[in-house]
This record gives structure tokens, sequence and C-alpha cells, in this order.
């Protein structure tokens, strides 16, 4: 696949909250996602495609609904890709809000090899 095919299809599975498949089809197994800071929940940086899996299911688990979720073209510069994120999310015991992402992915042999998000 190309870096602008692999951008295609990781913003179709996102905009459809398709996260694991988009992992499973698209990334390698030593990728690497990189959050903006640490927190008490999650670690700045998670190694490894199966890391990366358990990281989602913990996110998961901390969603009480997600009202709806938006997602961007997809912007692709060589093997890098860049989308904005936008979700309507209330987290259990918290109060609705809505997040803003830039979502910046590396692609290497036709692999999703990081992901790193600012907010």
């Amino acid at each position: 696949m190309t870096t602008q095919q692999i951008a295609d299809r990781l913003v179709e599975l996102c905009r459809r909250a398709e996260w694991e498949k988009a992992q499973q089809e698209l990334f390698a197994e030593n990728a690497v996602s990189i959050e903006p800071h640490a927190s008490p929940n999650f670690d700045k940086e998670t190694k490894g495609l199966k890391a990366i899996f358990d990281k989602g299911k913990k996110f998961d688990a901390m969603v009480e609904k997600l009202h709806s979720l938006g997602v961007s073209d997809p912007l692709v510069a060589g093997d890098a890709i860049s989308f904005k994120l936008t979700m309507d999310i209330t987290m259990k015991d918290q109060t609705r809000a809505t997040w803003y992402e830039l979502c910046v992915y590396q692609v290497k042999d036709g692999k999703i090899i990081s992901e790193q998000f600012f907010i």
C-alpha cells in the first residue's frame, strides 16, 4: 500500500471508531504510540502493537459515551499522515466535553510505525 492508501484506509476506519481494526490492518508489530503527556492512566509512550491494543481497551473502558466523532480528510507528505480528530465524549465520572487532537502517523515499508497525538 502507498502512504496515501494507508491514510485513506486509516481515516475510513477511524471515522467508524474501528481503532483496533485499523491497528491490526495498518500498524507494524513494533509500532510506537506517543501521547501528548503522561497521565495516571497512560504512559507517554507505548511500544508494540499488543501494548497499543491494551491501551485502546483501557481507554474504551473509561468512556461512558461517545456522542459524536469527526475525522478530517488526511494530509499526506512523503511518509507522514495527519488528520484532525474531534470527539464529543463523556468519560466515566466526568462531564461531557469536546476533544480536539491532531493525529500524526509515520509510515515505513507499507506499515504505520508510529502515531503521535497533539492537543
